[in-house]
């Protein structure tokens, strides 16, 4: 009787790593770090067991550790005291976002900072640009420059990854010229581009206290149905300048990251967003699953798909974790 015998690649852990397909490295992973301008504060997220906000005067620490455990890409999210209707916090010299691009530089010049570009987190209204008093509605085209503005300041804070998030029409076309405008040509855009109107960015919210007062982000974010429309994000963004594409979130959407591995050749990002993350941990947390081996599949399932880098809570865990093995 013949017959394949697939087994004989599984004889032994050593066989089963050296034939090994999928791999995640420490060099694959970015951390996201919430920053508050309030002082003397690391409160823990409720919703996000084991991540924090943490105020400026601490943040030392939490860069330290990361970097210790050999984390070397940081993406910040900053919490102002301060809101207003046109997310001026985000843009200001001094905003959050700066002084914590500034002070990670200052410890660590060979640290790669991302930039979340959003207004989301500084507006009083919680959207992700400026609302048109007529419909209620973010207007796109008048958002646009105050993306621009918040992109070049965090350059110029020291930001080597320019990572807008806001799904505006456009915003990698408008960011890209103002970058080159103002001499940052060499500065990356990783695009959000591809960010569906999921629920699991619930305890996010929580944590970069950016909740919409009003209505949902529907109308700027995708439907989570659709996937022929990341195609065509894809398109527009490639088209308009972008140097990475993130696919947002990742774990229920592993067929677009699929998608847009096999249909462009640029560097593709899994966000193992806020959501994937606290289900993971209240499994673990509650006995119900071996956390360290469900976060590793999981992070192999995201770069299977085609993802070449993850940005995910699990971060240190994961060094951690492959530090032991």
């Amino acid at each position: 009787m013949k017959f394949d015998r697939h087994r004989r690649l599984r004889s032994s852990k050593v066989m089963r790593d050296m034939v090994r397909e999928t791999h995640v490295r420490k060099e694959d992973l970015i951390y996201p770090i919430f920053v508050v301008e309030k002082d003397d504060v690391k409160t823990e997220i409720k919703s996000l067991p084991g991540v924090y906000q943490i105020s400026l005067n601490l943040l030392h620490e939490e860069l330290k550790a990361a970097y210790d455990l050999g984390i070397r890409a940081i993406m910040f999210f900053g919490i102002p005291n301060e809101k207003d209707a046109c997310g001026t916090g985000a843009f200001i010299d001094d905003g959050i976002i700066q002084k914590a691009t500034r002070l990670a530089k200052s410890m660590y010049d060979d640290l790669l900072i991302l930039a979340d570009t959003c207004l989301c987190e500084y507006t009083d209204h919680g959207h992700c640009g400026v609302i048109d008093p007529h419909t209620h509605d973010v207007d796109n085209d008048q958002t646009l420059p105050f993306l621009v503005q918040t992109a070049i300041s965090q350059v110029k804070a020291g930001a080597d990854i320019i990572a807008p998030s806001n799904m505006m029409d456009g915003f990698v076309a408008a960011i890209r010229e103002g970058l080159d405008e103002a001499g940052y040509y060499h500065i990356p855009i990783m695009s959000y581009g591809i960010k569906y109107a999921s629920s699991f960015f619930g305890p996010f919210r929580d944590a970069a206290e950016s909740a919409p007062s009003f209505g949902d982000r529907k109308t700027y974010q995708m439907d989570p149905a659709n996937r022929l429309e990341a195609l065509r994000e894809l398109e527009s963004d490639l088209n308009e300048g972008a140097d990475m594409m993130i696919v947002k979130p990742a774990l229920s959407y592993l067929d677009i990251i699929r998608d847009v591995r096999n249909n462009s050749n640029i560097p593709i990002i899994a966000y193992n967003v806020s959501g994937e993350y606290s289900m993971t941990k209240a499994a673990a947390l509650n006995g119900w699953i071996d956390e360290e081996k469900v976060v590793m599949e999981q992070m192999v399932s995201m770069k299977r798909a085609g993802a070449d880098m993850i940005i995910t809570y699990f971060a240190k865990d994961i060094c951690q974790y492959l530090d032991q093995q």
